[in-house]
Parts: C-alpha cells; sequence; structure tokens
C-alpha cells in the first residue's frame, strides 16, 4: 500500500514530453490490459479506445485542436495518445454481445443467472435510457473510470500522463470516422515521459485538506 501512496501522491500532470523517449510494445500491451479490465456500470463496458503511436496518427488527432494550441504539443511529442470514446447507443445486440462474453468466460452458471443478469443490466440501461433520459452522460461517466484506471496504472507503471479535454470532439469524431462506427470521442490521454523543459513537474502538488474533504459519521 506503501508505493500506491508514494504514486498518488506523487503523480502529476505532465505537459511536456520527451519525444524521443517512446514506450515498449510491453508497457502500450499493459496499457490496453488496464483499460479492457476497466470496471463500468453493470459491466456495462460503453467504450471504444483508439491508440495512436505513429505521427501520422498523432497528426490526426491534433488536428482537433486547432482551437487549443496548448494541447498540440503534448499530443505530438507524447509517444502514445488514447482517445477514450463512449458507445452512442446501447442498444438490444450490445447488451447480448457482453451476455455472451460473460457466458464464454465462465461468469454464468445457468439459464436463471443468465436471465438474472441480463435483467439487471437491461433495468439500468433502460432507466438511462428512458426514465431519467440521461444515458449519453451515463455512459460518459463509465468512460471517464476507464480514465481513473489509466491514469493511475500509468503511474504505477513510471509513465508520464496528461488527459486532454481541451479538443474539438467534431474535428476528432471526422477525422476518425468514430460516428459511422456508433462512438464519440470523449477524452484523450497523452502517455509518455516528461520532458526536462516540463515546468509542472518541478511545482508540488496542491489538495485541499482531508478536514475539508472528508465527512465521518
Amino acid at each position: 500500500m506503501s508505493q500506491l501512496i508514494d504514486v498518488v501522491t506523487s503523480r502529476y500532470t505532465t505537459k511536456a514530453f520527451d519525444s524521443s523517449r517512446l514506450l515498449t510494445e510491453a508497457q502500450l500491451a499493459d496499457i490496453k490490459t488496464l483499460l479492457q479490465f476497466s470496471p463500468s456500470s453493470v459491466n456495462s463496458q460503453p467504450w471504444h479506445f483508439v491508440l495512436a503511436t505513429s505521427e501520422d496518427g498523432k497528426q490526426r488527432l491534433a488536428k482537433s485542436t486547432e482551437k487549443y494550441g496548448f494541447n498540440t504539443t503534448k499530443i505530438l511529442n507524447a509517444s502514445a495518445v488514447i482517445v477514450f470514446c463512449g458507445r452512442n447507443q446501447l442498444d438490444d445486440n450490445y447488451l447480448a454481445e457482453i451476455l455472451m462474453q460473460e457466458q464464454q468466460d465462465g461468469r454464468i452458471q445457468d439459464d436463471a443467472s443468465k436471465q438474472a443478469i441480463a435483467a439487471g443490466r437491461a433495468f439500468f440501461v433502460g432507466m438511462h435510457n428512458h426514465e431519467l433520459k440521461d444515458c449519453q452522460h451515463w455512459v460518459d461517466k463509465q468512460v471517464y473510470l476507464a480514465l481513473g484506471t489509466l491514469l493511475l496504472g500509468a503511474a504505477m507503471m513510471g509513465i508520464d500522463a496528461c488527459p486532454i479535454e481541451g479538443f474539438d470532439p467534431a474535428i476528432l469524431n471526422q477525422q476518425l470516422g468514430l460516428r459511422d462506427k456508433g462512438f464519440g470521442a470523449t477524452v484523450m490521454v497523452a502517455l509518455g515521459y516528461r520532458s526536462s523543459d516540463d515546468f509542472n513537474a518541478k511545482l508540488p502538488k496542491s489538495r485541499l485538506a482531508q478536514a475539508k474533504l472528508f465527512t465521518e459519521i
């Protein structure tokens, strides 16, 4: 636990990357696993991830930052950039796909449990689709769970990261053809190693005191 506490108290948002230092294939494989096994409400997994490691791929992502020029070099100099995408619909076919995967992975033992899992998931999806009418917002919340998993996991791996919300999603969706695939860009994360020019690396972390953050009952 002490190692985890050391990581969360020392990690920070990297503002400048060293373009000469690249992540290894093994590190990229671990990052994919982190995202694959991220938690989500009712195991809905309503996401897709676009991983850009090539110069061409990063240039395409950078086109969405024309109005956010402070983020362009972060994307271009990072070793890898991940676009977190949310599903535009959680339809019956997709829910059936999740259920089939759970059955293949041994989480479903009999028809009764299969029906119970399907009904429980359908209840929450239906509630957000019809009663609350906030399904897209609910999907985005799940995507941000994956974002948190990646940021903590990358820090544990000694990899620097910068979450990026400053981009034009319409441009990024067009660049990647996401709408046609049933997704929309939600957030990006640049990954790599900090540059010696990263001013944020030299600043102390600052958080509100625990007395402000916690109420114990």
